[in-house]
């Protein structure tokens, strides 16, 4: 057994929110490091990945996936160090990616273990946002809902996150026109210098709507829905005949808010019939048996011969991470979100 701590941080839920996720929400803990017994092994975190899907994990009630209990760990994707095994197929030393949650230590039998990282993996915590879920909601999102073709124009919010960076590169490589929309100046001019979008919208300023408009002059074919509110009423009256819309989340809603006043169904709703939309909600999760593999190649080659850009927004320490989901919440992440656990 490699040598490990004597005590096992863990943050746990604490209370559920009501509204935005606060100092109260979660509490830090400590435990014994657990010790694996027959068919389980011990994982060292090094890297955990924070998702905007985190926030509804902290609701009770019926939800594609089984919330967090109270007092229980919070979840999430990890990268982890194989530190004793007695499960067949893990030796001491291997990483893993799997859902270990927000703590040093998890026992796990290889059952929540996506992937074991190929042997000198350079870049591990690249298996939690581009190799990763995020990655994959860009890429099965783009590729298998949206369909893109040469000369449409492709239209993502979130454009320096985890899933817009991605998307909007593969689309741009696909032949789009690709605009972005995001938070401020700093990030439209990432997306555009170094994404290679041909334009992205501050939807800060108060006149996006106009300079959406004026940005895609063609109108929209394929929208990448991940944030709702006020950028789905600048982006609904763009749509063309036909148009693609993969829905993936909605962040501007997570923590309750924008479910008031201005009643979006009734313009939506009419523009699905009149230009014949295609609305299709998906969760990656389900996505993994079937094209997994495909998009990790793929993804795999275009991150070797340097054809996708990523950023990487790394928080220091596992105590940062419930101010850092806050924080992805309101926006204020500037790409991928990943803490440094243990590093390595």
């Amino acid at each position: 057994m490699a040598q490990t701590a004597q005590h096992n941080r863990q943050i746990v839920l604490a209370q559920r929110p009501a509204g935005a996720p606060d100092a109260s929400t979660f509490r830090l803990e400590t435990s014994i490091v657990p010790t694996p017994g027959p068919g389980q092994m011990l994982l060292r975190t090094l890297w955990l990945s924070l998702d905007p899907y985190m926030r509804g994990r902290l609701n009770e009630g019926p939800s594609y996936a089984d919330p967090v209990a109270v007092n229980g760990v919070m979840c999430g994707g990890t990268v982890s160090r194989v530190e004793a095994s007695n499960v067949a197929g893990y030796a001491v030393g291997d990483l893993v990616h799997s859902y270990a949650g927000w703590q040093d230590y998890a026992l796990s039998d290889g059952s929540d273990v996506i992937i074991k990282l190929p042997a000198g993996a350079t870049h591990p915590s690249h298996y939690l946002g581009v190799l990763g879920m995020p990655g994959f909601t860009a890429w099965h999102g783009l590729t298998n809902i949206g369909k893109p073709k040469k000369g449409e124009t492709f239209v993502t919010a979130g454009a320096t996150g985890a899933v817009g960076q991605i998307s909007g590169q593969l689309a741009k490589q696909a032949g789009c026109r690709v605009v972005g929309i995001a938070g401020g100046a700093a990030k439209c001019d990432f997306a555009v210098k170094e994404l290679g979008f041909d334009a992205c919208i501050d939807h800060h300023a108060p006149d996006f709507a106009a300079q959406l408009a004026a940005a895609c002059p063609n109108g929209i074919d394929i929208y990448f829905e991940n944030v709702g509110g006020t950028v789905w009423d600048a982006v609904l009256p763009l749509f063309n005949l036909h148009a693609r819309v993969p829905v993936c989340g909605l962040i501007a809603h997570y923590n309750g808010e924008g479910f008031t006043g201005a009643d979006r169904l009734p313009g939506t709703m009419f523009s699905v019939l009149v230009k014949r939309l295609t609305f299709t909600g998906f969760i990656i999760f389900d996505q993994y048996p079937t094209y997994y593999g495909q998009f990790l190649s793929e993804m795999t080659n275009h991150l070797a011969n340097g054809t996708v850009n990523v950023r990487e927004d790394v928080v220091a320490s596992l105590e940062d991470a419930p101010a850092a989901l806050t924080g992805l919440l309101a926006g204020k992440n500037f790409g991928k979100v990943v803490v440094e656990v243990a590093g390595g």
